[in-house]
């Protein structure tokens, strides 16, 4: 039989381990409505997927929606930390607008790149049909953003299921096939990315399809929401090398809704987050819808 103080040291340890992996108390279905606001982790699944989600509800019964994706950080280890973080930063850029924020902790590690789109697609079917029944919100309008990575998620997401509105921050990989490439030819160092499609499909040159079809060049079309694309014109060589082609391909879209494009001439990748000029676009993007 356990001690009092086995037991104590138990309790203790368990909270500890909830507290750190950023863990709350599951919310019961329907008990939101005219509760306080509250933030916690919840796994959903839908149509068999499986992914967590961090949830960030204001008071409320019927809610606007933005649904957010955290750029690339290799380990799943780290990504509840990421997603947490990526709500904090697209929370502080809302101004005058009341929204429940969810963050979609899509996994990585071991994926071939772009595979991860089916646990995001899950997060939003989850979100559209089965949020009210699961927590008591309701949600009026959804809007998706990401950042990096998160950006392309978000991009592909556009082309696959109607929401209010999408915004793209960085969005990327734009060119696979020569990210990779330089990859192969010792230009740049080696990502787990390539490595594993590499190893999956062979190399650029005896496949070069294969890395063609995973990249934002290849989603250009399709669009079913308005979309407002972020990018920092100081960010790294190879974003820039392909960001051109790559708003010349979405601009000749003949199947998309409205797009924009909103570029910051003096920051790098984080332009979103760090520029008030771009602040403000986002804002207003969201505001005139």
């Amino acid at each position: 039989m356990k001690s009092l103080s086995d037991k104590f040291t138990a309790l203790a340890s368990l909270f500890i381990f909830f507290t750190f992996m950023g863990c709350t108390q599951e919310i019961p279905p329907g008990e939101n409505a005219g509760k306080p606001s509250f933030r916690t982790t919840k796994n959903i699944e839908y149509n068999g997927v499986s992914v967590a989600l961090i949830l960030d509800i204001p008071e409320g019964e019927e809610l606007d929606i933005l649904v957010v994706f955290h750029g690339t950080v290799y380990f799943d280890s780290l990504i509840l930390q990421a997603a947490n973080s990526t709500l904090d930063k697209f929370k502080d850029l809302l101004v005058d607008r009341n929204m429940a924020i969810l963050s979609v902790a899509y996994p990585e590690e071991n994926l071939l790149f772009g595979d991860n789109i089916q646990h995001c697609e899950a997060a939003l079917l989850w979100i559209k049909n089965e949020l009210y029944s699961a927590i008591g919100v309701r949600p009026l309008k959804i809007f998706l953003a990401g950042h990096s990575q998160g950006g392309y998620l978000a991009t592909r997401l556009n082309r696959l299921h109607p929401t209010d509105g999408v915004i793209a921050n960085g969005p990327g990989p734009l060119d696979l096939l020569l990210r990779c490439r330089m990859e192969e030819n010792g230009q740049a160092p080696q990502s787990p990315q390539c490595s594993l499609l590499k190893n999956h499909f062979g190399t650029t040159e005896e496949n070069p399809m294969a890395y063609r079809e995973r990249s934002l060049l290849y989603f250009t079309e399709g669009f079913k929401a308005d979309i407002l694309f972020v990018q920092g014109l100081m960010d790294s060589p190879i974003q820039l090398y392909s960001w051109g082609p790559f708003k010349e391909k979405v601009v000749q879209c003949t199947s998309c809704q409205q797009i924009q494009f909103y570029e910051v001439k003096d920051l790098g990748h984080g332009a979103l987050f760090q520029s008030p000029a771009a602040r403000k676009e986002f804002n207003s993007f969201i505001n005139s819808r």
